[in-house]
């Protein structure tokens, strides 16, 4: 038989363990929490999530993302730039308490150096309700579940791989045939 002082102990311990548990405190449990490769932010009146820009050739990607409002009326994602990235032009809407899924149009094109998978780059969304979100986007190869994403046109590509070429290869080719020729001839 338990003695009263054990019985109050139960008691006590079965009256206070939902407060020692995690409920109630802001644990991870209470917060919104997406397991995903993209990256979310909630803080505007236009929620940005599962942002991640999609890439088949280095230096131009697609950014694929869910933009989501808040509010009772419609909003346009009016451009998409960051740091060295450029976009066309960008002209999304956004419905009242609706969505828009960006990786089902590829409708924002982007080109830069620093797009290329396994990167991270800081992008600004700016909205025409005023609303400009700047976050960390993940960049992801066209493979596995991205590869149906539609990515731009490799027409851009081309113009700007040969000013690439074409700078370097002036240099490295008459430097490389007039020292070598002169070279050989003498030595033989």
């Amino acid at each position: 038989m338990k003695s009263p002082i054990q019985r109050r102990v139960a008691i006590a311990a079965l009256l206070l363990a939902p407060l020692l548990t995690a409920c109630g405190f802001s644990e991870q449990t209470d917060q919104v929490y997406q397991p995903a490769v993209g990256s979310n932010d909630r803080s505007g009146s236009v929620d940005i999530l599962d942002a991640v820009i999609v890439t088949g050739t280095d230096g131009s990607g697609t950014f694929a993302g869910t933009l989501v409002s808040k509010e009772s009326k419609a909003d346009h994602l009016d451009s998409v730039s960051g740091p060295g990235i450029t976009s066309g032009r960008v002209n999304v809407e956004v419905p009242a308490y609706g969505t828009a899924l960006l990786a089902d149009t590829g409708a924002v094109s982007l080109e830069g150096s620093d797009i290329t998978p396994g990167n991270i780059v800081d992008l600004t969304f700016s909205f025409a309700s005023g609303q400009t979100t700047t976050m960390k986007v993940p960049v992801v190869a066209a493979s596995g579940d991205f590869t149906g994403v539609p990515l731009p046109s490799p027409s851009a590509s081309p113009t700007r791989l040969p000013s690439k070429k074409s700078s370097s290869s002036p240099s490295s080719s008459p430097s490389s045939s007039t020292s070598s020729s002169p070279t050989a001839s003498p030595t033989s």
